[in-house]
C-alpha cells in the first residue's frame, strides 16, 4: 500500500489523500514524499485536471516527518544525505507552489489547495503552506503550528523561508523559536492559513474549480514583493533582526544550536531570492542534525520518550486499564492525581479524614476548569462531566470495586500504613495498591499491606497538572501485573513514565538533591552567588539551584537532611551544606511561599539574591571560573545517574535521560546525563572527575563504571544501545 493515493473526479478536481497504512497520524517518509512527487506530476501533466486538493483520510492532517527518518539520513549519507534528503523535499514543495505555471509571466499554474481535517504539524504545516490556499475544519481540538524547535532542530523543509516572508520575522518568530501552537480559529487569524470551514475537502475543491492565475501567485513570488516588517538592512528590519537575535540568546543562554541556526537562515535568507534562501535553510537544517545537541535532543524527546510512553518496558500482563481509581488523601498532590484521572474518562474516589478537605480537594479540579474555560480551552459542559467523575468523601466504603488506589497522604509512615490498612480492607483482592512518595523506600512501607506483589510506588511531580513525568518504583516483592497496571495508567493520563527500582530518593531526587546541594555547598565556600546561578542557567538548567531550593522549600531541605543525615550515620557527607541550609532555617528563610529565602521577595514576586547572605559569607576573595562552576553542578548530577544505573535502581538509560529532562529540567539540550557524558566522552569526563576529587572531594570520584567505559573507549548509548542495562 502507498501513503499516498488520488482520484480524480469528472468536474476536473483531483483529490490526494494521505493515508499511512498502520499509523494512528501520517508522517511523511522519503517513501510517501517520492509517491506525492509522482501524483503531482501525473496531475500537472493530465488535461482534465483543473486543479488538485491534498488532505488526509484520518481525523488528523499529519504529525510531522518521521524523525526516525531524519536520523536514519544522517546516520547513513551524514551531511551530505540530510542535505540531498532536504532538497528533495524542497523541490517537491516548490513544485506544487509553482504548480506548472510559467515563472515568466506567472500564468498556466493549475491551483493546489490544502484540506485539513484535524492537526497539522511541522511537515503537515510546511506541505500546506507550499499550496495555495489552506482550508481547516472547525476542530477546536486540532493543533497547527511548527513544534520542530521543541525537539532541537527546526523547521527546514521550507517552512521557516514561507512563514517569514508571509509573516515578517516578529509575527513568525512565537511559532518559529518557541514552537507555538494553534488551534483552526486562532491559526487563521494569525495568518498561518487561510480558510476555517465545514468540510475542508469540498470547500477546496469548490475553490480549486474556480481559481484563476492569479490566486496561484504567492507574495514572494510576485513582482516588487518587500518583506513584511523589513529585510534587514531596511531601518525598521535592522532593529527587527537585532532585537530578535537578542530575545533568542537571552531564552536559549546560547546552548541551543537550532534557534541560533533558525535566525541565521532567516538573516541569511532574507537577503536573496527565495530559491536561494530555501537553499540556505537547507544548509542550517542539515548542520543543526549534524550538532551532537539534535542527535541528543531528538533521541531522548522523540525516539526514547515515544518508545516509553509506548510501553517499551512493560511486562508481559493482560491489559491493566483503570476503569476506577481511589484517592488517599485531598492534599495538593491528591487533588492533581485525581483531576489528571477524571481527565482521562477514569471514575475518582477522592478521600480525605475531614470532609471540607476532601470538598477542597474536589475544588482544586474545578479551579483548574474554571481557569481554562476562561483562556476558551474548556465548556461549562466539560467541566460538569470531569468533575460528575470525582467522589469527594471520608467513607473508605466507596473505594469499593477500585482496581487502583494512589495514596497520597502525609510522608510519614504510620499514617501511610494506617490508610493502606483501611483500604485493603474494602478494595478488590485483585486491586493494586500504589503510593505516591518521594523519598520513604517502598518495601518499607509495602509491610503494611497485605498484598506486597500488588504494593508499587507512584511518584508523581509537582503541579501534577503540568509535569509530564511519573516515576514508578518498583518495591522488592512488587509484581509484574503491578507494574504494568502502573504503566497503563500513566498511559491513561497522558504522562510520561520511567521505571525504577527501590532505592533511597529513587532517581529523580537521588540525582536533584547533589546539584541543589553543590549550590549550597558552593555559598558556603564564599563563591559569588550570581555566578552560581548564572552557570547553571548558561549550561541550559532552568533554574539554578538556589532559585530551585527556594521554590521547593528550604524546610523540606532541612526535612529531608535531617532524616538522611539519621539514616547514613557517619557515612553522612553533607554537613557543609547543613551549616548554610540550617542557618538559613534559622533565619525564617524558608523560600518562595515564606516571601524569604536565598532570594528576596515582594508580594511572591523573586527580586534578587538576598543581600544577607553576603554578611554570612563573604565572597571569597579568588573567585572560580565559569567552568569549575558549571562542571561542579553538571557532574553532581550526571554522576549520581551513573551511580543509579550501577546499583540497578536505573534499568535501561532511555529512562535516565527522559526522566531527567522531564522531572527536574537538566539540560535538555543534552538529551540528559548520558547523553551529556557521551558528548564529552568518557575519557574526557573521567579527567574531570580526577580533577574535581583532587579539589573538591569523593563525590565526585569517576564511577567505576565510567571508569571502565573510559579504558575501552565506550559510550553509555554505544555499549547499551538504549536498551534495557540490567535484568
Amino acid at each position: 500500500m502507498t501513503d499516498f493515493t488520488m482520484e480524480k473526479g469528472a468536474d476536473g478536481a483531483a483529490i490526494i489523500t494521505w493515508d499511512v497504512p498502520g499509523k494512528s497520524m501520517n508522517v511523511l517518509s522519503m517513501d510517501g514524499a517520492t509517491a506525492l512527487n509522482a501524483l503531482i506530476d501525473d496531475a500537472l501533466a493530465d488535461e482534465a485536471v483543473k486543479g488538485i486538493v491534498i488532505t488526509s483520510a484520518k481525523k488528523d492532517f499529519a504529525a510531522g516527518m518521521d524523525l526516525n527518518v531524519i536520523a536514519g539520513m544522517r546516520d547513513q549519507g551524514g551531511a551530505q544525505g540530510v542535505f540531498d534528503g532536504v532538497m528533495m523535499l524542497h523541490h517537491l514543495l516548490r513544485k506544487i507552489e509553482l504548480a506548472g505555471m510559467d515563472f515568466k509571466t506567472r500564468k498556466g499554474g493549475k491551483p493546489i489547495a490544502a484540506a485539513l481535517p484535524g492537526t497539522a504539524l511541522g511537515i503537515g504545516l510546511e506541505l500546506p503552506l507550499a499550496t495555495h490556499r489552506i482550508f481547516a475544519a472547525e476542530n477546536p481540538k486540532a493543533k497547527i503550528g511548527l513544534p520542530e524547535i521543541m525537539v532541537g532542530i527546526f523547521p527546514g523543509s521550507g517552512g521557516t523561508t514561507r512563514l517569514v516572508r508571509k509573516l515578517g520575522i516578529m509575527a513568525a518568530a512565537p511559532f518559529l523559536l518557541e514552537g507555538k501552537l494553534s488551534e483552526p480559529r486562532k491559526a487563521k487569524a494569525a495568518g498561518l492559513i487561510d480558510e476555517v470551514v465545514a468540510d475542508p475537502v469540498a470547500a477546496a475543491r469548490e475553490w480549486v474549480l474556480g481559481a484563476t492565475d492569479a490566486d496561484l501567485v504567492k507574495p514572494w513570488d510576485a513582482k516588487g514583493y518587500k518583506m513584511p516588517g523589513g529585510e534587514p538592512f531596511h531601518a525598521a528590519g535592522f532593529m527587527t533582526y537585532v532585537g530578535a537575535s537578542a530575545m533568542v540568546h537571552a531564552k536559549t543562554m546560547g546552548v541551543y544550536p537550532a534557534a541560533r541556526a533558525l535566525l541565521s537562515a532567516v538573516y541569511e535568507g532574507a537577503q536573496v531570492p527565495f530559491d536561494t534562501a530555501l537553499k540556505i535553510e537547507a544548509r542550517w537544517f542539515t548542520h543543526v542534525l549534524m550538532n551532537p545537541s539534535s542527535t541528543a535532543m531528538i533521541r531522548s524527546l522523540f525516539i526514547n520518550k515515544e518508545a516509553l510512553e509506548k510501553g517499551a518496558n512493560r511486562p508481559e500482563a493482560p491489559d491493566q486499564t483503570v476503569k476506577k481509581v481511589g484517592i488517599l488523601g485531598a492534599g495538593m498532590m491528591g487533588a492533581g492525581i485525581a483531576y489528571v484521572s477524571a481527565m482521562a474518562g477514569i471514575e475518582v474516589v477522592l478521600i480525605d479524614a475531614a470532609q471540607d478537605s476532601a470538598d477542597r480537594g474536589k475544588a482544586h479540579s474545578a479551579g483548574l476548569l474554571d481557569k481554562a474555560i476562561s483562556r476558551k480551552k474548556a465548556t461549562e459542559e466539560k467541566k460538569t462531566e470531569v468533575l460528575s467523575r470525582i467522589t469527594a468523601t471520608t467513607d473508605y466504603a466507596a473505594l469499593e470495586g477500585c482496581d487502583l488506589i494512589v495514596e497520597a497522604v502525609f510522608e510519614d509512615p504510620a499514617v501511610k500504613a494506617e490508610v493502606t490498612r483501611r483500604a485493603e480492607a474494602v478494595i478488590p483482592q485483585d486491586a493494586i495498591f500504589a503510593t505516591n512518595t518521594s523519598t520513604l523506600p517502598i518495601g518499607d512501607l509495602a509491610k503494611a499491606s497485605g498484598r506486597p506483589e500488588q504494593f508499587i510506588g507512584i511518584h508523581f511531580f509537582s503541579p501534577v497538572d503540568k509535569m509530564a513525568l511519573v516515576e514508578i518504583i518498583k518495591g522488592q516483592a512488587t509484581g509484574p501485573r503491578a507494574v504494568a497496571k502502573a504503566l497503563d495508567f500513566v498511559r491513561q493520563i497522558r504522562k510520561t513514565p520511567i521505571v525504577v527500582n527501590d532505592a533511597r530518593f529513587f532517581y529523580a531526587n537521588r540525582c536533584i538533591i547533589p546539584y541543589i546541594n553543590e549550590g549550597i555547598r558552593m555559598v558556603g565556600e564564599g563563591v559569588n552567588p550570581t555566578l552560581i546561578e548564572n552557570a547553571a542557567k548558561m549550561m541550559g538548567m532552568p533554574l539554578g539551584p538556589l532559585q530551585l531550593v527556594d521554590e521547593t522549600s528550604i524546610d523540606l531541605g532541612v526535612k529531608i537532611a535531617k532524616a538522611t543525615r539519621a539514616a547514613m550515620g557517619e557515612a553522612y557527607s553533607d554537613n557543609e551544606v547543613d551549616e548554610v541550609l540550617f542557618w538559613m532555617a534559622d533565619q525564617g528563610h524558608m523560600g518562595r511561599k515564606a516571601n524569604a529565602g536565598f532570594y528576596a521577595y515582594e508580594d511572591g514576586k523573586r527580586q534578587g539574591l538576598w543581600e544577607g547572605l553576603d554578611a554570612r559569607y563573604p565572597r571569597a576573595e579568588d573567585q572560580p571560573g565559569l567552568h569549575d562552576v558549571q562542571h561542579r553542578l553538571m557532574f553532581a548530577q550526571s554522576l549520581e545517574a551513573v551511580r543509579a544505573l550501577e546499583d540497578g535502581v536505573l534499568e535501561d538509560i532511555r529512562e535516565g535521560d527522559v526522566g531527567a529532562i522531564l522531572g527536574w529540567g537538566f539540560a535538555p539540550w543534552s538529551g540528559g546525563p548520558f547523553g551529556w557524558l557521551d558528548m564529552l566522552g568518557a575519557a574526557r569526563a573521567v579527567e574531570i572527575c580526577d580533577r574535581l576529587t583532587a579539589a573538591h572531594g569523593d563525590r565526585f570520584r569517576a564511577p567505576a563504571l565510567l571508569r571502565e567505559m573510559a579504558e575501552e573507549n565506550q559510550s553509555f548509548y554505544g555499549r547499551f544501545g538504549g536498551q534495557k542495562a540490567a535484568a
